[in-house]
């Protein structure tokens, strides 16, 4: 390992996760990015010596939701970090299936920039290609632009020709998605979003929204939507329980989807887009890995705009 990168899944695990008992000690990390030390003598994609990015979702390849192409459906489905050890070590075991080389860019990504890549890129294109299907000419709103996910969903909205309103409660993050090509932004902490979208989009409302913070944003994600609207989730940042009106889901014929990680064909997408020069990481910070518990408690903090990266020494 070269460099591993932090998610919310981590401070999450950290926590802990309802069903999943650790083995301690436990390596935290979802995202990393290395060099092939060694290869199994069936492996004949990779050799020692390439630079690699991992992609962070274990798949048995056998199942039948793997033998049909949708790897994150996987019946024995895990996420490094979380279900087994991760990627902030020296060195890592995983699948030939989960890596892939590195693409030459120019410049060329450090280590950290391809450590902050893939959970959070592969995450953002299947909610927003594969379930929204976002297409040119809609409008999508995008929650907590700050976070990974959130920044990669409103990149990935851009390049597909969406008009995109993010929302954060800081007015430098939201700068800096301006900078990134957001078309508007709002403060969620000094403006009512709902009213705002509603103004924005001549009373209309939005095509989707995309919303990984769960509790405390779903009521006005919803009424956000624009009649057929889709909303798209990842997760909860802020709690687990949503609170949902049935009257205006099926009368206004709301579509609500869940969205986790990605297939194989799908990372092969992503990596391909980021060999075309798009989707380059934004990395908010990089600590060596003896400082991770500042770097942890920066993202418990939600001070970052993009992702937190740590160096490992090699």
């Amino acid at each position: 390992m070269r460099a591993a990168a932090l998610n919310h899944l981590d401070l999450f695990v950290i926590r802990g996760l309802p069903g999943i008992t650790y083995r301690f000690p436990h390596i935290l990390g979802a995202d990393g990015a290395g060099v092939i030390d060694a290869v199994g003598a069936g492996v004949t994609a990779m050799r020692p010596g390439d630079h690699v990015l991992i992609n962070p979702g274990l798949s048995d390849y056998t199942c039948e939701f793997c033998r049909a192409g949708e790897h994150s459906l996987c019946v024995r489905y895990g996420i490094m970090g979380e279900h087994r050890s991760g990627t902030m070590a020296e060195l890592v075991t995983v699948p030939v299936h989960n890596v892939l080389p590195i693409p030459d860019l120019d410049p060329p990504l450090s280590w950290p920039e391809a450590a902050a890549f893939s959970l959070v890129t592969l995450t953002a294109w299947r909610m927003v290609v594969t379930r929204a299907q976002v297409k040119a000419g809609e409008w999508v709103l995008v929650w907590g632009i700050g976070g990974g996910v959130s920044l990669a969903a409103m990149r990935i909205a851009k390049q597909l020709g969406a008009t995109v309103v993010a929302t954060s409660s800081s007015d430098a993050k939201l700068a800096r998605a301006r900078e990134l090509g957001a078309d508007f932004t709002l403060n969620h902490q000094a403006l009512k979003i709902v009213r705002e979208v509603r103004a924005l989009t001549g009373k209309r409302g939005v095509d989707v929204v995309v919303d990984n913070v769960g509790e405390t944003t779903w009521a006005e994600s919803l009424r956000s939507l624009a009649k057929g609207g889709r909303i798209v989730t990842c997760g909860g940042t802020s709690g687990p329980k949503l609170v949902t009106d049935v009257r205006p889901l099926f009368w206004h014929q709301f579509s609500i989807l869940g969205s986790t990680m990605g297939n194989a064909a799908e990372y092969a997408a992503v990596v391909e887009q980021l060999g075309q020069g798009h989707l380059r990481p934004v990395v908010d910070a990089v600590y060596p890995l003896e400082g991770a518990r500042e770097a942890f408690e920066r993202l418990d903090r939600g001070a970052q705009i993009g992702k937190i990266a740590v160096t490992i020494a090699g």
